[in-house]
Protein backbone atom coordinates (compact mmCIF):
# COMPACT_ATOMS: atom_id res chain seq x y z
CA UNK A 1 0.00 0.00 0.00
CA UNK A 2 3.07 2.35 1.12
CA UNK A 3 4.38 1.87 -2.46
CA UNK A 4 1.47 2.67 -4.30
CA UNK A 5 0.92 5.78 -2.72
CA UNK A 6 4.68 6.46 -3.07
CA UNK A 7 4.48 5.94 -6.83
CA UNK A 8 0.90 8.31 -6.26
CA UNK A 9 3.28 10.70 -5.36
CA UNK A 10 6.18 10.31 -7.43
CA UNK A 11 3.49 10.72 -10.48
CA UNK A 12 2.23 13.54 -9.25
CA UNK A 13 5.43 15.40 -8.96
CA UNK A 14 6.22 14.15 -12.30
CA UNK A 15 3.26 15.62 -13.98
CA UNK A 16 3.88 18.78 -12.06
CA UNK A 17 7.21 18.94 -13.58
CA UNK A 18 6.46 17.71 -17.12
CA UNK A 19 3.88 21.03 -16.97
CA UNK A 20 7.41 23.26 -16.12
CA UNK A 21 9.16 21.53 -19.14
CA UNK A 22 6.18 21.86 -21.55
CA UNK A 23 6.15 25.29 -21.34
CA UNK A 24 9.70 26.10 -21.30
CA UNK A 25 9.97 23.81 -24.16
CA UNK A 26 7.51 25.76 -26.28
CA UNK A 27 9.50 28.94 -25.00
CA UNK A 28 12.47 27.30 -26.05
CA UNK A 29 10.35 26.48 -29.82
CA UNK A 30 9.36 30.35 -29.79
CA UNK A 31 12.77 31.78 -29.21
CA UNK A 32 14.29 29.67 -31.91
CA UNK A 33 12.27 30.68 -34.66
CA UNK A 34 12.81 34.65 -33.29
CA UNK A 35 16.31 33.75 -33.96
CA UNK A 36 16.51 32.10 -37.23
CA UNK A 37 13.71 35.36 -38.64
CA UNK A 38 15.70 37.97 -37.42
CA UNK A 39 18.90 36.78 -36.98
CA UNK A 40 19.34 33.91 -39.87
CA UNK A 41 21.20 33.97 -42.84
CA UNK A 42 18.76 35.46 -44.44
CA UNK A 43 17.37 37.58 -42.21
CA UNK A 44 18.84 41.15 -43.37
CA UNK A 45 15.97 40.58 -46.40
CA UNK A 46 12.81 40.36 -43.50
CA UNK A 47 14.56 43.75 -42.02
CA UNK A 48 14.43 44.98 -45.40
CA UNK A 49 11.00 43.89 -46.04
CA UNK A 50 9.79 44.84 -42.52
CA UNK A 51 11.58 48.17 -42.98
CA UNK A 52 9.72 48.98 -46.27
CA UNK A 53 6.22 47.97 -44.80
CA UNK A 54 6.62 50.76 -42.10
CA UNK A 55 7.38 53.08 -44.42
CA UNK A 56 3.62 52.42 -46.09
CA UNK A 57 2.37 52.06 -42.65
CA UNK A 58 3.47 55.09 -41.24
CA UNK A 59 3.06 56.89 -44.33
CA UNK A 60 -0.78 56.00 -44.21
CA UNK A 61 -0.90 56.70 -40.42
CA UNK A 62 0.75 60.60 -40.93
CA UNK A 63 -2.23 61.43 -44.15
CA UNK A 64 -4.70 59.87 -41.66
CA UNK A 65 -3.75 62.16 -39.03
CA UNK A 66 -3.22 64.91 -41.40
CA UNK A 67 -6.85 64.59 -42.42
CA UNK A 68 -8.21 64.25 -38.70
CA UNK A 69 -6.66 66.91 -38.00
CA UNK A 70 -6.67 69.39 -40.54
CA UNK A 71 -2.87 69.92 -40.54
CA UNK A 72 -1.43 70.10 -43.96
CA UNK A 73 2.48 69.05 -43.71
CA UNK A 74 5.37 69.75 -45.84
CA UNK A 75 7.38 68.09 -48.05
CA UNK A 76 10.38 69.20 -46.08
CA UNK A 77 8.28 67.57 -42.97
CA UNK A 78 7.34 64.58 -44.88
CA UNK A 79 11.38 64.24 -45.88
CA UNK A 80 11.76 64.93 -41.96
CA UNK A 81 9.81 61.96 -40.66
CA UNK A 82 11.54 59.37 -43.97
CA UNK A 83 14.98 60.64 -42.76
CA UNK A 84 14.05 60.03 -38.52
CA UNK A 85 12.64 56.58 -39.82
CA UNK A 86 15.59 55.37 -41.40
CA UNK A 87 17.80 56.89 -39.36
CA UNK A 88 16.21 54.43 -36.55
CA UNK A 89 16.41 51.59 -38.95
CA UNK A 90 20.19 51.92 -39.36
CA UNK A 91 21.04 52.05 -35.65
CA UNK A 92 18.97 48.80 -35.60
CA UNK A 93 20.96 47.37 -37.82
CA UNK A 94 23.89 47.85 -36.54
CA UNK A 95 23.10 46.79 -33.17
CA UNK A 96 21.74 43.87 -35.15
CA UNK A 97 25.21 41.59 -34.16
CA UNK A 98 24.62 42.54 -30.43
CA UNK A 99 20.99 41.78 -30.15
CA UNK A 100 21.42 38.63 -31.74
CA UNK A 101 23.83 37.45 -29.21
CA UNK A 102 21.40 38.40 -26.11
CA UNK A 103 18.70 36.20 -28.03
CA UNK A 104 21.72 33.94 -27.93
CA UNK A 105 21.96 34.04 -24.29
CA UNK A 106 18.40 34.34 -23.62
CA UNK A 107 18.30 30.53 -25.62
CA UNK A 108 21.16 29.15 -23.76
CA UNK A 109 19.52 30.20 -20.82
CA UNK A 110 16.23 28.37 -21.91
CA UNK A 111 18.44 25.07 -23.09
CA UNK A 112 19.76 25.39 -19.46
CA UNK A 113 16.49 25.06 -17.57
CA UNK A 114 14.84 22.56 -19.82
CA UNK A 115 17.14 20.25 -19.50
CA UNK A 116 17.61 20.65 -15.77
CA UNK A 117 13.69 20.75 -15.26
CA UNK A 118 13.95 17.18 -17.89
CA UNK A 119 17.18 15.75 -15.71
CA UNK A 120 14.52 15.92 -12.45
CA UNK A 121 11.53 14.67 -14.61
CA UNK A 122 14.39 11.65 -15.25
CA UNK A 123 14.99 11.16 -11.73
CA UNK A 124 11.28 11.01 -10.91
CA UNK A 125 10.25 8.58 -13.32
CA UNK A 126 13.37 6.05 -12.41
CA UNK A 127 11.33 5.76 -9.21
CA UNK A 128 7.80 5.50 -10.64
CA UNK A 129 7.76 5.04 -14.62
CA UNK A 130 10.96 3.20 -15.90
CA UNK A 131 10.08 0.08 -13.82
CA UNK A 132 7.04 -0.86 -15.03
CA UNK A 133 8.22 -0.50 -18.29
CA UNK A 134 11.26 -2.54 -17.56
CA UNK A 135 8.60 -5.33 -16.49
CA UNK A 136 6.15 -5.13 -19.07
CA UNK A 137 8.35 -4.65 -22.40
CA UNK A 138 8.11 -5.01 -25.29
CA UNK A 139 6.15 -2.17 -25.57
CA UNK A 140 5.17 0.67 -28.03
CA UNK A 141 5.27 4.47 -27.16
CA UNK A 142 1.33 4.76 -27.64
CA UNK A 143 0.78 1.88 -25.16
CA UNK A 144 3.29 3.03 -22.43
CA UNK A 145 1.52 6.22 -22.82
CA UNK A 146 -1.63 4.77 -22.65
CA UNK A 147 -1.00 2.75 -19.94
CA UNK A 148 1.23 4.51 -17.06
CA UNK A 149 1.91 8.33 -18.83
CA UNK A 150 -1.46 9.62 -20.21
CA UNK A 151 -1.37 12.55 -18.20
CA UNK A 152 1.74 13.71 -19.83
CA UNK A 153 2.14 14.82 -23.15
CA UNK A 154 3.68 11.94 -25.62
CA UNK A 155 6.57 14.13 -26.61
CA UNK A 156 7.59 14.67 -22.61
CA UNK A 157 7.08 10.60 -22.48
CA UNK A 158 9.32 10.33 -25.61
CA UNK A 159 12.10 12.54 -23.76
CA UNK A 160 11.86 10.65 -20.90
CA UNK A 161 12.22 7.32 -22.41
CA UNK A 162 15.51 8.53 -24.82
CA UNK A 163 17.15 8.96 -21.30
CA UNK A 164 16.76 5.29 -20.44
CA UNK A 165 17.92 4.39 -23.91
CA UNK A 166 21.00 6.82 -23.69
CA UNK A 167 21.65 4.60 -20.53
CA UNK A 168 21.52 1.46 -22.51
CA UNK A 169 18.72 0.05 -20.59
CA UNK A 170 16.17 0.18 -23.03
CA UNK A 171 16.58 -0.52 -26.89
CA UNK A 172 14.65 1.60 -30.13
CA UNK A 173 13.81 -0.48 -32.85
CA UNK A 174 15.49 0.37 -36.04
CA UNK A 175 12.07 1.42 -37.76
CA UNK A 176 11.78 3.49 -34.56
CA UNK A 177 14.58 5.43 -35.41
CA UNK A 178 14.21 5.69 -38.83
CA UNK A 179 10.96 6.88 -38.26
CA UNK A 180 12.01 9.61 -35.70
CA UNK A 181 14.44 11.08 -38.37
CA UNK A 182 13.39 14.25 -38.02
CA UNK A 183 14.06 16.57 -34.51
CA UNK A 184 10.99 16.43 -32.25
CA UNK A 185 10.73 20.74 -31.74
CA UNK A 186 9.87 19.83 -35.56
CA UNK A 187 8.53 16.97 -35.69
CA UNK A 188 5.31 16.63 -32.74
CA UNK A 189 2.80 15.25 -35.34
CA UNK A 190 4.65 12.62 -36.80
CA UNK A 191 5.39 11.34 -33.40
CA UNK A 192 1.87 11.06 -32.72
CA UNK A 193 0.97 9.53 -35.79
CA UNK A 194 4.24 6.43 -35.16
CA UNK A 195 3.27 6.26 -32.07
CA UNK A 196 1.86 2.60 -31.94
CA UNK A 197 5.14 1.64 -33.87
CA UNK A 198 7.84 3.22 -31.84
CA UNK A 199 8.59 -0.36 -29.59
CA UNK A 200 11.00 -0.18 -26.86
CA UNK A 201 12.52 -3.95 -25.66
CA UNK A 202 14.23 -3.82 -21.93
CA UNK A 203 18.00 -4.75 -21.80
CA UNK A 204 17.68 -4.59 -17.91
Amino acid sequence: MSTDMGNVEFYRQLRHHEQQWWLLRQRLIVLRERQIFWYGEKSLMMWLLWQLVSYVVVAIIVMLLSKLLSVQLTLWQYLTIFALQTSIFLIMLLLKERMAKKMQIKIHKEELATEQTLNEMTILATDSLFDKVHSSSPLSLQLIHQQYASHLHLVSLYHLLQQEVGRGRLSLSQHARDTLALPLDLADDELTLHADEILYKSLV
